[in-house]
């Protein structure tokens, strides 16, 4: 067990007395336990498995303001998505990038009675949109953020400007629109940015993965699962922040709701290793239509590319994955875009799945269900709080409007406001990144891809966590093309509160994500694991285990694949 476990455990053992616990460990649970406790609240987050392990770690990696919420007449949800959009761009600048996005047109005039329907409240699967209607979008789109825009207004080009910027795109299109939106590069790191800052601010706050919080009579119990250790909590409030597993979480701790207040729809995505595809999209977004009317989008991601997403409705709350039906409907709604780009599933690297915590609606079309958020309040001696909806995007917003219920029913008020507050790596970031780079490479004499991907990963804390790695005795990297070091993962270990070594590939970096990740890769990770933690090599074989059992049956990564990725590696290397 790592120091940083050690005292937080021993913090709760000392003082068992919270201001508000936060149940779920996503990142609105990051968001709303980073909130309040900058207000000076003492405040415990627990998360059952690790942190932005659930739906937090299966987003699209956009940061969008929600084009197509504009048909739904969600006006106040597009207008904060595009201000949070344009606050995560200048405070985590190291992570959230603009994303310039192609929208390809097949029709001038196509949807526009639909869309005025939709305003009114029309429920089904909307038509197609022409170029009309997607003008008016845009311009509204622009409109909002006309008094502190962040990114270049859209543009429109003509059929034949078209295929000269994207000469593989479907000669459908009679004309496009460009605008922009903005990209996560790693949202589970950025989660853990903001725990940190939470330790460096507020000491006396405590967040605990792989721990569970129940309820017995009017004694709620904190339990450790990697120890089997419980202490009793004594909380004043409590904000379930579940997801999609909210109804749940709240008949745990308050009985069970008069109604179901979430019901998701899930969403699964692919990592392509297609370099034809990737050099069509130009370093844009394609963000299109499907044949069923779901929107689509494919963009380039840290070397691959990422493509989704399915939008199907579920009815009970479970760990899900991307079905062999999900995976063809993906590559087949590319083909519609990019016909003469050959792709297979044998192209795909990598996918994941997630269930977005939708609030209950009858609409009959999912992409219809508002994606907008809102907290419900159960009173009691213990007041909960139930956060219901939500999308990544909006995260501060949603952890500012829930935090703001809290203080009002603790009499207390707010101290700081979070809007231009920055996360992590991102506080003193330059304007102009390849500074730090030059400067990284001058002081500990590496090279620049290495320097490249420590600022991609940490920001302006990047020098501090290479002088850390230095501190360890040198910077090996893992293998051949890694940039990841030894030293790296020692560091994540001892200061990122990892657990196990599902931790380390699928979170804490994206070896996984990214079709890295090999059989050989992971017994490197396992042998850094095994000497910072000290286990046993039965444990050590277990973790492996888990791992490899894992990718196999969550994201779509096979014991063949891990096996044939380190022989491809094993003969670069001879």
């Amino acid at each position: 067990m790592s120091d940083a476990r050690q005292n937080n455990l021993a913090l709760i053992k000392d003082n068992n007395a919270f201001d508000v616990v936060v149940v779920g460990g996503g990142v609105n649970g990051i968001g709303v336990y980073r909130d309040l406790a900058l207000q000076g609240l003492r405040v415990l987050l627990v998360e059952k498995n690790d942190f932005a392990s659930g739906c937090s770690a299966a987003p699209s990696r956009m940061i969008h303001g929600g084009l197509r919420y504009l048909e739904n007449g969600e006006f106040d949800l597009v207008r904060e998505s595009l201000q949070e959009r344009d606050a995560l761009l200048r405070n985590a600048p190291h992570m959230v990038k603009p994303l310039p996005t192609v929208i390809p047109i097949t029709s001038f005039f196509s949807g526009v009675l639909n869309s005025a329907a939709s305003f009114l409240g029309r429920q089904g699967k909307p038509s197609s949109r022409g170029a009309l209607p997607i003008k008016l979008g845009l311009g509204l789109y622009d409109w909002v953020t006309r008094k502190s825009r962040a990114v270049p207004r859209h543009a429109f080009f003509g059929g034949a400007e078209t295929r000269k910027r994207w000469p593989d795109i479907t000669t459908q299109a009679k004309c496009s629109a460009v605008y922009y939106d903005a990209w996560i590069s790693h949202p589970e790191r950025l989660c853990l940015e903001m725990i940190s800052d939470v330790s460096d601010a507020a000491p006396h706050c405590v967040a605990l993965n792989y721990a569970e919080l129940q309820k017995s009579g009017d004694t709620y119990t904190l339990t450790c699962q990697r120890t089997g250790k419980s202490w009793g909590i004594e909380p004043r409030t409590i904000v379930h922040a579940t997801g999609a597993w909210l109804d749940k979480s709240v008949s745990n701790l308050a009985g069970a709701p008069e109604k179901k207040m979430v019901a998701g729809t899930k969403g699964s995505h692919l990592i392509i290793d297609n370099p034809a595809l990737e050099k069509a999209l130009g370093g844009h977004m394609a963000y299109f239509e499907n044949a069923d009317g779901r929107v689509c989008v494919v963009f380039p991601y840290q070397g691959k590319v990422l493509a989704g997403s399915t939008d199907i409705r579920v009815e009970e709350a479970a760990r899900v994955r991307c079905e062999a039906d999900e995976l063809s409907y993906i590559l087949d709604s590319l083909r519609l875009v990019f016909p003469n780009i050959e792709m297979s599933a044998a192209d795909v690297v990598f996918s994941y799945s997630g269930i977005r915590p939708l609030p209950q609606s009858t609409q009959e079309f999912t992409g219809r269900i508002s994606r907008g958020h809102d907290v419900k309040v159960l009173p009691g001696d213990v007041p909960q709080f139930c956060m219901v909806g939500g999308k990544w995007t909006t995260f501060r917003a949603f952890a500012e409007q829930t935090a703001d219920m809290v203080l009002q029913e603790l009499g207390k008020p707010r101290r700081r406001d979070t809007r231009g507050l920055a996360i992590g790596g991102g506080k003193g970031y330059p304007e102009r990144p390849e500074v730090l780079t030059q400067a990284l490479q001058h002081r500990f004499d590496i090279s620049a891809d290495r320097a490249q991907h420590l600022i991609s990963h940490y920001g302006s804390a990047a020098a501090s966590v290479q002088e850390v790695c230095a501190s360890f005795g040198g910077d090996i990297s893992l293998g051949e093309g890694v940039q990841y070091s030894k030293a790296e993962i020692r560091r994540l270990i001892t200061d990122e509160h990892v657990q196990t070594l599902a931790d380390i590939a699928l979170r804490r970096t994206s070896l996984a994500i990214t079709g890295q990740i090999s059989s050989g890769l992971i017994e490197e990770l396992a042998q850094v694991l095994s000497e910072e933690m000290a286990l046993s090599a039965a444990q050590a074989t277990a973790q492996k285990t888990q791992l490899i059992e894992e990718l196999s049956d969550f994201y779509g990564v096979t014991p063949q694949m891990l096996a044939e990725r380190t022989k491809q590696w094993s003969m670069k290397c001879a």
